[in-house]
């Protein structure tokens, strides 16, 4: 009797362990859709997915997300890439870490007929078009406007008669230039704002400290910093705080990150431009599913930016 009753608890808990395996099986039985981010070292990314798993959780999308250690790394980018595209794949969502050099690896992805869709950094249309590489939509923010807010709020924070410095993003990225053009195309318009020095800090915030150190050592009478993403920006505050010149600076970032609007909440940051990522995560997934389907997209899916200050940097 012992022995039949040991006989039929290992047989109900075998029966457990089929049963839990089924529902996994089941969970991650969706289509197929890969996510692969610049980097999750940085909470704007972080917030990409979250918004996109929430929504393949919500679709039954089976989402797999990955990213380089860096922002910078595109080679490993198209590693991920590459190594992806050899599964079983149904469509394949991209933030590219460069809008050129990525293209071979995506070019790959075209041949064997998966769908690409592109978040937050445009690819460079000629050389996307020279390698066969057509994707179904473009989904983010309008960086060149969000440069121009940035570039405008400064100049109306002094009225003009200042002089800015600038910290850029990764030389090359499609988002850093297009931000740096609308701030430029901004400040060309105001009267007496002069930027001084616009050096690069690669979107990290360990060198937006760096590097903005060095910059208050040559420049001790810079008024303003714009700044191509949060990272830096917050970066930035510390040197400023190091210098012991906090709220004599007016800094404007890029993103509005949670820590950047607790910053501007405690007004050691001015302003930070906000994307909304975890919206854009969510609409690739949406998207993403939207195609497996059968279903068409417009060529661009905007997400909305908004210039977050003091008064509304509550989350």
């Amino acid at each position: 009797m012992k022995k039949l009753s040991v006989f039929f608890l290992l047989f109900a808990f075998c029966l457990t362990i089929a049963c839990n395996r089924g529902q996994k099986q089941d969970a991650a039985s969706g289509p197929r859709v890969a996510l692969v981010l610049k980097t999750l070292n940085n909470p704007f990314f972080i917030d990409m997915q979250r918004g996109a798993e929430e929504a393949a959780k919500r679709l039954g999308v089976n989402l797999i997300v990955q990213a380089a250690e860096r922002d910078s790394d595109v080679e490993k980018q198209m590693q991920i890439i590459e190594n992806l595209i050899q599964t079983d794949l149904q469509a394949l969502c991209v933030t590219p870490s460069g809008s050129k050099e990525i293209i071979p690896a995506l070019a790959k992805a075209a041949e064997r007929n998966i769908p690409i869709l592109i978040v937050d950094t445009r690819l460079d249309s000629a050389a996307a078009a020279e390698a066969g590489v057509r994707i179904k939509t473009f989904i983010g923010s309008d960086n060149f406007e969000g440069g121009r807010i940035a570039g405008e709020h400064i100049a109306a924070l002094f009225g003009g008669n200042a002089k800015v410095a600038v910290l850029e993003g990764v030389p090359g990225h499609e988002t850093n230039e297009s931000r740096l053009r609308g701030f430029h195309a901004a400040i060309a318009q105001a009267a007496d704002v002069e930027v001084v020095v616009s050096q690069t800090a690669n979107f990290e915030r360990d060198q937006g400290f760096n590097v903005f150190q060095n910059i208050l050592q040559a420049h001790p009478n810079v008024d303003a910093l714009f700044c191509c993403n949060d990272m830096m920006a917050l970066g930035a505050i510390e040197a400023i705080a190091a210098a012991g010149r906090t709220g004599r600076i007016k800094v404007v970032g890029f993103d509005a990150v949670e820590d950047a609007r607790r910053a501007i909440a405690a007004g050691t940051l001015t302003a930070s431009v906000a994307q909304f990522p975890e919206e854009m995560g969510k609409m690739a997934v949406e998207s993403a599913a939207k195609v497996i389907n059968g279903g068409t997209l417009p060529l661009y899916l905007p997400v909305k930016i908004e210039l977050i200050k003091k008064k509304n940097a509550a989350m």
